[in-house]
């Protein structure tokens, strides 16, 4: 839509300027200021009515139509002041042909619409190409695939043709053509243009790959997983489109300014036209001081200001790994007081392993491991699968399990053997009233200043063995806490684990507020007793065990769920699994309400100061204002707008100013 506006607008531009040259040379005022004349030929007379007719009927009338819709949702807006403008000129301008008077305005007529013409080629320009996001992200995908048949060999065939299961091979440097997972090969896949992430991934069989990512030097065989609407690439393309279309609150308030400024600015024409009557009677300098507070009136700029700035930071968003799905959100981000983090593959990598255990007396350390392997069998938690490792490196085998159940928030149970199994943290043992041994106590104590979670196992309800898990502290943790600090933002970490864990991981980190052992139903509560306090608060989860907590706070942001960009739960969608993306996002919506300020600013403080100036207010020492100057002043202040929005271009994402917080040299372990 742009871009066949943007080429309306400059076709008619340019052909208007043409026509609008005759009109210009044979303007007796501009002879008379410039100090040149035109020859003089039998009917030249008429050139200034009828090129200015001409103008008018083809430079003029798409504001006029423009201007139907607004009249008839009773919205007046920018084209029914430009429309008003227009014809009011257009109109007395006639009647000057047929009725002499002191002068025309012809030639203000034409530049007027000329200029108007000229902003919104540059405005359709501006958003087009702010609004690029979508194509860029619909060019990566490609338009055929090679499909591997069942006899081993390929057939090209459009990528739309492509189903579920199919083999694709992928050449070293093509694209993938659909989501899938890698069969056989191993290579290097460039996903910057998808998840910001600036150095290509290693892929190898069983890795996930994204369509419309590039491929390396290596070549792969790639089990399509989702082909069509149900790529992420469509996904990523779904959630910029909306981002695009919604509306911030900012912008809500440009819309209605204005609207407001149609009234003022006709309470502004209705009092200059009758004090200029009462002042000079009524003649053509009313008429002139009426078109020239309308024509200054107009709202270009403020149209321009937001849209243009939400365009561009969709943009920005969308090209570092930053799904907006809630423009209110994304505004609402430089605001926030507390950011809460999910501790576990958030703050942490979430990659559990078993580091120690202890048992009880008569129970062997294999037996308890293979025992808890068995009851884990059918559970996809990362405890679950650090706990089968385990039993697996030792060459365990697991006993069969039957009536697995999840107790949710607690731990599993299973049947073995004929008895009933259970593994699960400190809140299993709350529900089960377990005693715990005293030397299996001091271990849980040394696990938790260790930083480590300790899962129990539990037969017959008595517990018979502890186990100490492990999870490292990401890197970028330590910055991204720390900066978070430098922008005045409170950080809390929100995690499931006991006291003692999340107290280590927070001293480490230097997290301000801790809540732990909280069960998943409960995390929204924690949210709310942030907001209860008077704070805007942030939430970051996966978007999933979080939906409660995520849908509760002011902003819920997923992060490392870039292949899963149908989470209705969050308002923005962090591509990478990095919790310093985070910061980014803080970073572009303060650098982005800026822009907005600034540009309302530049739009509604020049009609502060230009409507007054046009209606006369400076008559008395000789200071008027044409209806030309005022249009070129109008679209001096547009062209403003449009040039600070696009500065926003210039904030480094990809390279946020963080503060120095290197992290210790050796890895430190967290639950």
């Amino acid at each position: 839509m742009h871009e066949g506006h943007e080429q309306m607008f400059r076709r008619r531009f340019f052909i208007s300027t043409l026509l609008s040259i005759p009109v210009l040379l044979y303007s007796e005022t501009l002879q008379e200021w410039l100090g040149f004349s035109v020859p003089a030929f039998p009917g030249s007379e008429w050139i200034n009515p009828v090129f200015a007719v001409v103008v008018f009927a083809y430079g003029g009338i798409p504001f006029l139509q423009m201007a139907v819709p607004e009249l008839k949702d009773r919205a007046p807006g920018m084209m029914t002041l430009i429309s008003m403008a227009i014809t009011v000129a257009f109109v007395y301008s006639l009647a000057s042909v047929v009725f002499p008077t002191q002068s025309a305005f012809f030639w203000e007529l034409v530049t007027l619409i000329d200029i108007m013409l000229l902003g919104h080629w540059i405005e359709m320009r501006s958003v087009r190409r702010a609004s690029s996001a979508v194509d860029e992200l619909a060019k990566l995908m490609p338009d055929t695939a090679e499909r591997i048949t069942d006899d081993g060999d390929t057939e090209e065939v459009p990528v739309s043709e492509l189903s579920e299961d199919d083999l694709v091979l992928v050449r070293p440097g093509a694209s993938v053509p659909a989501d899938g997972i890698v069969e056989e090969g191993d290579s290097d896949v460039e996903e910057s243009m998808i998840t910001g992430e600036s150095k290509p991934v290693s892929k190898e069989p069983g890795d996930e790959v994204i369509g419309g990512t590039i491929n390396g030097d290596g070549s792969l065989r790639v089990r399509v997983g989702a082909t069509g609407e149900e790529t992420t690439l469509a996904g990523i393309m779904r959630l910029v489109e909306e981002a695009q279309q919604s509306k911030s609150k900012t912008q809500v308030l440009a819309d209605r300014a204005a609207g407001w400024l149609f009234y003022v600015a006709l309470g502004a024409a209705v009092v200059t036209a009758i004090a200029w009557t009462i002042a000079v009677s009524f003649d053509a300098t009313v008429i002139e001081r009426v078109v020239t507070v309308l024509v200054i009136a107009c709202p270009h700029a403020l149209g321009l200001a937001i849209p243009l700035v939400v365009a561009i930071n969709t943009s920005l968003a969308a090209r570092n790994g930053m799904l907006v799905r809630d423009r209110i959100a994304m505004e609402e981000a430089r605001n926030l007081d507390a950011i809460i983090f999910d501790k576990t593959g958030t703050l942490t990598e979430g990659e559990h392993g078993v580091v120690d255990m202890v048992t009880v007396d008569g129970v062997a350390e294999d037996e308890a491991l293979a025992l808890a392997a068995a009851v884990e069998s059918d559970s996809e938690h990362m405890i679950a699968r650090a706990i089968r490792e385990a039993a697996e490196q030792r060459d365990l085998t697991a006993p069969d399990a039957t009536d697995f159940e999840a107790i949710k928030g607690r731990g599993v149970r299973a049947s073995v053997d004929g008895n009933e199994v259970y593994v699960g943290g400190p809140n299993l043992l709350t529900q089960l009233d377990s005693e715990v041994p005293n030397h299996l106590q001091r271990f849980a104590d040394e696990a938790g200043q260790n930083a480590q979670t300790v899962v129990y196992l539990v037969r017959e309800r008595e517990l018979v063995a502890a186990f100490a898990m492990a999870d490292v502290i990401r890197e970028e943790s330590y910055a991204v806490v720390d900066a978070l600090h430098d922008l005045g933002i409170e950080v809390a970490m929100l995690t499931g684990d006991s006291q003692d864990v999340a107290n280590a991981v927070a001293n480490e980190l230097n997290i301000d507020t801790v809540f732990a052992e909280v069960l998943p139903e409960d995390k929204d509560k924690k949210v709310q007793e942030l907001q209860d306090e008077g704070k805007l608060v942030g939430m970051v989860g996966d978007g999933v065990n979080d939906a409660p907590a995520l849908m509760r706070a002011d902003v819920g942001i997923a992060i490392g769920s870039g292949t899963d960009v149908a989470v209705q739960s969050a308002d923005v969608i962090l591509v990478q699994n990095n919790p310093m993306d985070v910061v980014r996002l803080v970073k572009l919506s303060r650098a982005s309400y800026r822009k907005m300020q600034e540009n309302i600013v530049w739009a509604a403080g020049y009609n502060v100061f230009a409507i007054p100036l046009a209606a006369g207010v400076l008559a008395p020492i000789g200071i008027l204002l044409s209806p030309a100057v005022g249009a070129l002043l109008m679209s001096l202040s547009t062209v403003i707008v449009a040039i600070n929005a696009q500065l926003l271009r210039r904030v480094n994402l990809s390279l946020p100013n963080l503060p120095e917080a290197a992290p210790p040299t050796d890895a430190q372990a967290a639950d």
